[in-house]
């Protein structure tokens, strides 16, 4: 049977870090808990290529604080993750193609800044329950589908090794010093307030703006490739779930959706909702082709059967609140 997961009000008065939190994740997750009465406090370095963009938070800025610093800043987490009682650690590069070409960036912000987080909370404050965004991305290629926690760990690039090595220092900080930490591995996350000032960190965000914009899409390859997609306010459930569960702590949870669809059908899929648009097929760019995964779709069962956590939002229906959301808000994200 399924635990029972906590109420979210759980969160009223609480005092909650969201680093990264002017990014498209953190910006969603922000919203949800203002409107559950928490203390919000949002870091982010609002470095252009990372995703932060003030507009996220525009019609709640009096609702939260903000503070622009850097993960990277040790004596500054220090003083931050003091008073807190959940810490959503949602900061990191995530762009793949990034990493291959700044890999000690990637390095710094993934692995180092993690590590620097979570010593910060040892020693400050040892009673705060962290929440990491971790990813799929690192086990590689499937050997079987869909694929489950167990799956082998094979990263094909330098930020799926960094992402791990982030997400394992949450878990050893939980085993070796009693820290509450739990991680998430995300998959393909999607809607309103994405980056998509580029290809960068996101195929289907520079999607969203080529369609929006009245250009065709690119796939590249065949397009059969498959992929599983959550809308954000699922990963947000998620995300709040676990920060209230103890049971979660130390364990790590793949994300995963119901209707995993392969590229050249998410292609009509969003051309059909917006009512225009076109594609065309390329071939894959030699950098893209040797990280790419083929084939991918997460098994979620563990934590449907745990937290209860399932995905509500048909992607049909998140695809359509998105593109009406960048119809009218493009300039902001360009």
């Amino acid at each position: 049977m399924p635990t029972i997961t906590p109420p979210f009000e759980q969160f009223a008065g609480k005092h909650v870090l969201i680093t990264g939190g002017l990014g498209f994740i953190g910006a969603n997750l922000a919203r949800r808990l203002v409107a559950l009465e928490a203390n919000v406090l949002l870091l982010d370095s609002l470095i252009p290529e990372y995703g932060g963009n003030l507009f996220n938070v525009v019609d709640i800025r009096d609702q939260v604080r903000v503070n622009i610093a850097d993960m990277r800043d040790e004596h500054g987490l220090r003083y931050l993750v003091q008073g807190q009682d959940y810490i959503f650690n949602l900061a990191g590069q995530v762009s793949h193609i990034d990493s291959m070409q700044n890999p000690y960036t990637d390095l710094e912000i993934n692995a180092r800044s993690q590590l620097s987080l979570l010593e910060a909370c040892r020693h400050g404050n040892p009673d705060v329950s962290i929440i990491f965004a971790s990813t799929r991305q690192f086990y590689g290629r499937a050997q079987y589908l869909p694929v489950d926690e167990r799956h082998p760990i094979q990263p094909v690039d330098v930020n799926g090794i960094n992402k791990l090595a982030g997400e394992w220092y949450h878990i050893v900080y939980h085993h070796a010093h009693g820290l509450k930490t739990v991680a998430l591995r995300l998959t393909n996350t999607y809607g309103p307030r994405m980056r998509i000032k580029d290809a960068r960190q996101t195929f289907i965000g520079w999607w969203l703006r080529l369609l929006v914009e009245g250009k065709p899409l690119t796939i590249y390859g065949d397009g059969l490739q498959v992929r599983d997609f959550n809308h954000v306010d699922d990963v947000v459930d998620a995300m709040l779930m676990a920060a209230l569960s103890h049971a979660a702590n130390g364990q790590i949870y793949n994300l995963g959706s119901d209707d995993p669809i392969n590229l050249l059908n998410l292609a009509q899929l969003m051309i059909e909702i917006c009512g225009t648009g076109r594609y065309e097929m390329l071939p894959f760019p030699e950098e893209r082709k040797r990280i790419d995964i083929g084939d991918f779709y997460g098994d979620y069962r563990k934590i449907r059967s745990k937290l209860g956590w399932r995905p509500k939002v048909s992607l049909r229906a998140g695809l359509a609140q998105t593109i009406a959301y960048y119809q009218e808000h493009l300039p902001h994200y360009l």
